[in-house]
């Protein structure tokens, strides 16, 4: 029993190695992620403490979890029941094809990446491109709020960053989770929104089995209290002007909740709004029919000119932050008051029934919006240029003309933010603005509006079309207000 084995040096190494990942598996492995766990636990708790509206267990539970609660939910079931009877397709095909839009669906929340890295990264981005500002918020509004409430935004929709610009005002307050579309899902920005805590959607998807799966996440995050944010034009603003709403994620919403039950609904109305809205241009081109999509590598051959120019002109000293963004939060709309008022519950409703009330919820909720996004001084001046496109304006009559409509607009409830509370000083931020831009052209001390930029200049003064009196019409011409179809 004293004789040697011989073993080639190869085996001693994966010898050594399979028991070096034992030793690592059982011993080290759980004591970090215990430690990582309690780091992350105690974080949670602390920002808890500052947020009005805390982040919900169901935002914090494992995501393959909330995966296999969405693929095994009842109305999921049936549904493959019935796909799997109807077209003889083996169930677990269909399950398959479940789990495939669950795990596309199911955010991976992080509150360390969302309160570190996202609030990070988003004040950063908005605080370089723009002077950022919260005209207005309901702060009476928002103390009466049941912390148990689930809260959803609601927002108009100008620019891709508004996802940023919301998200780094609102962190203060509460984690938003966000319905994203496909636009987001490459790599490897996929995994960092996913961690952010926003779900993907396939907005033109007419997959049956596809919408029920989404519509039972959007119920279970919203029964379980998860602060969401949406946006019911379903798109951006290709003209600058609200667009109708798309019922779609407010149905899922709706047709659940019981205003009986113990949780509100609450929905907040934010208005955005821009001195300056960085995919102007393309969203314009939009509504052009006989302008061509550019392709990708020309999308992105214009992409990085609009970089390396912006960035020549800083080094030059001469480049500007592209004016103001402004934010505004309304006040709190509770549905169970909503509810109560008219005497309806949105779960006995047959589809048409619901639908049309969801429609007028809807419209209700975009009145809100529209009520609180903020006149800024580009769009003001852009107004004010357009009641005489083809005119030319002393600067004495631009700034009569800002003055007067500045008055009516607050008089009517509307918020006008006035940077530095000085009127003249916002007339002359638009103005610096438009000129450097081109969009306008000063010639004698005479300003006019320069033809080929006419269709931008109406992007901009369509952002508060609808908030203009009637005492102070804006011409309603379509050449001077197009919308789109």
């Amino acid at each position: 029993m004293t004789g040697s084995v011989t073993l080639p040096v190869w085996l001693v190494f994966l010898i050594i190695l399979l028991a070096a990942w034992a030793a690592l598996e059982r011993l080290l492995i759980p004591s970090v992620r215990w430690f990582l766990r309690r780091r992350v636990t105690l974080f949670i708790e602390e920002v808890n403490k500052r947020l009005h509206l805390e982040i919900h267990p169901f935002a914090l539970t494992k995501r393959q979890v909330l995966i296999d609660r969405l693929m095994y939910d009842p109305k999921v079931l049936e549904a493959v029941e019935t796909r799997a009877r109807e077209e003889n397709i083996p169930r677990d095909v269909v399950m398959g094809e479940i789990g495939h839009y669950a795990r596309e669906i199911v955010p991976s929340f992080n509150a360390y990446a969302y309160f570190r890295i996202g609030y990070w990264l988003a004040r950063k981005t908005a605080r370089i491109l723009y002077r950022v500002r919260v005209g207005f918020t309901d702060d009476a509004g928002f103390s009466r709020i049941h912390p148990k409430s689930s809260v959803v935004f609601v927002m108009n929709h100008r620019s891709n960053m508004d996802y940023v610009l919301v998200a780094y005002l609102a962190a203060t307050r509460t984690a938003l989770s966000y319905a994203v579309g496909e636009w987001a899902r490459v790599w490897p920005l996929q995994a960092l929104i996913k961690s952010l805590g926003a779900y993907f959607i396939r907005r033109k998807s007419g997959n049956p089995l596809y919408r029920l799966v989404l519509e039972r996440y959007v119920c279970m995050a919203t029964e379980s209290g998860v602060v969401q944010a949406i946006f019911p034009e379903g798109g951006l603003t290709r003209d600058g002007s609200l667009r109708p709403p798309k019922l779609g994620l407010l149905d899922y919403m709706m047709r659940s909740y019981n205003p009986d039950g113990e949780r509100n609904l609450v929905f907040i109305p934010v208005g955005i709004n821009y001195d300056r809205t960085l995919e102007d241009r393309t969203l314009i081109a939009d509504l052009d029919p006989a302008v061509r999509r550019k392709s990708f590598p020309r999308a992105l051959a214009t992409t990085l000119g609009f970089l390396f120019r912006n960035a020549f002109l800083m080094l030059r000293g001469r480049w500007y932050r592209f004016g103001y963004a402004c934010v505004n939060f309304g006040s709190p709309i509770s549905m169970k008051d909503y509810c109560r008022e008219r005497g309806i519950d949105f779960r006995g409703m047959e589809k048409e029934e619901r639908f049309r009330h969801v429609e007028e919820l809807a419209l209700r909720l975009m009145e809100a919006v529209g009520h609180v996004i903020p006149a800024l001084p580009v769009s003001l001046v852009a107004a004010a240029i357009l009641r005489n496109p083809e005119g030319r304006t002393s600067l004495l009559e631009l700034k009569a003309e800002v003055h007067r409509s500045m008055g009516e607009l607050a008089s009517a409830g509307a918020h006008v933010y006035i940077p530095r509370s000085d009127q003249d000083y916002a007339i002359d931020v638009g103005l610096r603005m438009l000129t450097l831009r081109h969009l306008l052209q000063e010639k004698d001390g005479l300003y006019s509006a320069r033809m080929e930029e006419l269709p931008v200049l109406r992007y901009y003064a369509n952002s508060i079309r609808h908030l203009l009196p009637c005492s102070a019409p804006v011409s309603q011409d379509p050449q001077v207000f197009p919308t789109a179809e």
